[in-house]
């Protein structure tokens, strides 16, 4: 099942009068640094605001409120060779925070992807900005270009809402989107761990998992979460299953097959179980063996592209080709693990 994907929003930087052009100080820009000789000029003065300067890319710290918290591997490389082909086409944009220290305000991968081409110095445009605006601005680029995931994009709101004390009515404003979405999204927050980490790698949708809300006990939401996942639900399916829990909690255990050993499983195996469950954001089942210790891992995914996300975070196997990590990740899924 495939992310997806969050609309883009209808002013955007605009609304605060950060505007692409905004962010590169009003004017485009084609100068570039090559990553081998990048020359350290000078850093502008703060007062400079919207000139176009150069900054070591050590005095350049992330932004605080940076709402992403994952960031592609793949896309990071190829960004990196990009840079390496063609440098830096459009500034990143800084603030001062003193002693000769600066904050980002937009352009994170291109800092991140700076780093690994072994750029000595970047492009930047300087920019005067309070918490709130820096707050918003980073929330607002990554949405336009929908790089944040739905937990990623809850988390930024709520942050907004409580910290900088915005309504949802002048943060919907702000970031171009009805207050309803905005309530929607933080609602998205009450879901247990497990159900979020869905979520947050695109294996369940908002849709699908809206209706969980209803559940009180997170332990519920887990289980139904599951059953969406492994049967594939609809959202309009996923409001019925709830809609049969609301009425008997007890209803997945009824429609279940009858399990194998009626032995009792064992708390820690449990708690793994949920561990497991929560890193991989897919259904983790651990099935106790007859000899004491071992047992048989079990991890579901639900398509070639889960697939792919779970190899990468249960391998580190460089250069393998995609029919390889498959069978590898087949492997490790039918193999007996000790607990």
């Amino acid at each position: 099942m495939k992310k997806a994907k969050t609309g883009g929003l209808g002013r955007g930087l605009g609304a605060l009068g950060l505007g692409r052009n905004a962010l590169a100080g009003g004017q485009k820009t084609t100068e570039t640094i090559a990553p081998a000789e990048a020359q350290v000029q000078t850093p502008a003065p703060a007062s400079s605001a919207g000139t176009p300067a150069e900054l070591p890319v050590d005095a350049i710290q992330p932004n605080r409120f940076q709402p992403r918290r994952e960031f592609d591997e793949a896309a990071l490389e190829e960004l990196r060779e990009s840079i390496v082909r063609h440098g830096i086409l459009q500034p990143l944009s800084v603030r001062a925070i003193g002693g000769g220290k600066y904050e980002l305000i937009a352009g994170e991968r291109r800092l991140r992807a700076a780093r690994l081409a072994g750029l000595g110095a970047v492009p930047v445009v300087f920019r005067t900005a309070s918490d709130a605006e820096l707050a918003e601005m980073a929330l607002i680029e990554n949405i336009q270009r929908e790089d944040l995931n739905p937990i990623e994009e809850a988390r930024a709101y709520e942050r907004l809402l409580t910290e900088f004390r915005l309504s949802q009515e002048e943060l919907a404003r702000r970031v171009a989107r009805s207050r309803s979405a905005i309530a929607n999204s933080v609602r998205l927050l009450r879901l247990a761990e497990e159900v979020q980490a869905f979520v947050a790698n695109g294996v369940l949708t908002m849709g699908q998992v809206r209706p969980l809300l209803a559940l009180d006990m997170p332990t519920l939401q887990r289980e139904a979460a599951e059953y969406i996942q492994e049967h594939e639900l609809s959202a309009r399916g996923a409001e019925a299953l709830v809609k049969r829990l609301v009425k008997d909690p007890n209803a997945l255990k009824k429609t279940a097959e009858p399990a194998k050993s009626a032995r009792t499983p064992d708390i820690f195996v449990r708690e793994a179980e949920e561990r497991l469950t929560r890193s991989l954001g897919t259904k983790v089942r651990i099935q106790e063996g007859r000899e004491k210790g071992k047992g048989r891992l079990e991890i579901s995914y639900f398509s070639m592209d889960d697939l792919e996300r779970l190899l990468s975070l249960l391998t580190e196997t460089e250069g393998a080709g995609k029919e390889d990590k498959r069978a590898a990740l087949r492997a490790i899924s039918t193999q007996n693990f000790t607990v």
